[in-house]
């Protein structure tokens, strides 16, 4: 199956951290969101992805394009321009990406419309290039092909927007900054559509995939969810960046399997 993930938004929310990159580019420590996200999938043998480009796409191409470069240590001749990278082979995914065009203003739906001709007829993975979170992509196919509806979206637990007191009398004796809140469910992305899905979307700029495309799904009763308990959150804003990169920091990323390891 291969991984489309929406890469044209412009960010505007986290403007602050970063006014120069599109928003998958924005790091998590040494590498970008996007790369993150994409090892997720990677653990879990899902190797091929389709990126939805949009907004200060060629930063993105770029980035793929000089992989070894951006991410090796790098030896240069500047007598004859020749340049050399260490221990590159160590560290190199075996990835095959597909960075699609898809409109400098399109939304979602027209995004996920344009990259049809990609996918080869089969199923495939659909999430957004700015969130990450634990989820078992493997049982989430599993879950997907159990029940033969169109689309799968996986449910999560909103981010918490305020830390947690733990409390004796009047006295508090823990503050915690929590990431994760306890109420309901909300769209965590981490999709599994059928090619049907794509009766249900046009070129259209402004299609947004999360309004008539989801609501019609789920009238004609083709949507169903995979709930995730686990870890979730979204980079939408500078609070949640500097959070991001104190877990990743303190080697407390629950996103990955071995935090400090790579992506």
């Amino acid at each position: 199956m291969k991984v489309v993930i929406l890469c044209g938004g412009k960010g505007i929310r986290i403007r602050e951290v970063s006014d120069e990159l599109p928003k998958p580019m924005v790091r998590i420590g040494r590498y970008p969101i996007l790369q993150h996200i994409m090892e997720t999938y990677s653990a879990h043998g899902f190797e091929d992805f389709i990126l939805a480009l949009g907004y200060r796409g060629w930063q993105i191409k770029e980035y793929f394009l000089n992989y070894r470069a951006a991410t090796q240590d790098l030896e240069l001749n500047l007598r004859d321009g020749t340049s050399t990278t260490h221990n590159a082979e160590a560290a190199i995914p075996p990835w095959k990406v597909i960075l699609a065009e898809t409109g400098l203003d399109s939304q979602t739906g027209s995004r996920v419309s344009q990259i049809q001709r990609y996918t080869d007829g089969d199923p495939f993975f659909l999430t957004y290039g700015d969130g990450v979170g634990n989820v078992d992509v493997s049982a989430l196919v599993d879950f997907h092909r159990s029940h033969g509806k169109l689309a799968t979206i996986t449910s999560v637990r909103p981010p918490s927007r305020f830390g947690e007191l733990l409390i004796e009398g009047d006295n508090v004796k823990r503050f915690e900054e929590k990431p994760q809140a306890h109420g309901g469910y909300i769209n965590g992305g981490f999709f599994v559509c059928e090619q049907g899905v794509f009766d249900y979307l046009s070129d259209d700029p402004t299609l947004s995939f999360e309004q008539e495309p989801l609501r019609r799904l789920a009238e004609d009763g083709q949507l169903m969810t995979f709930k995730h308990d686990g870890f979730w959150m979204p980079m939408d804003t500078s609070r949640e960046y500097i959070l991001l990169n104190d877990m990743w920091k303190k080697g407390d990323a629950p996103w990955v399997s071995k935090p400090g390891s790579g992506g």
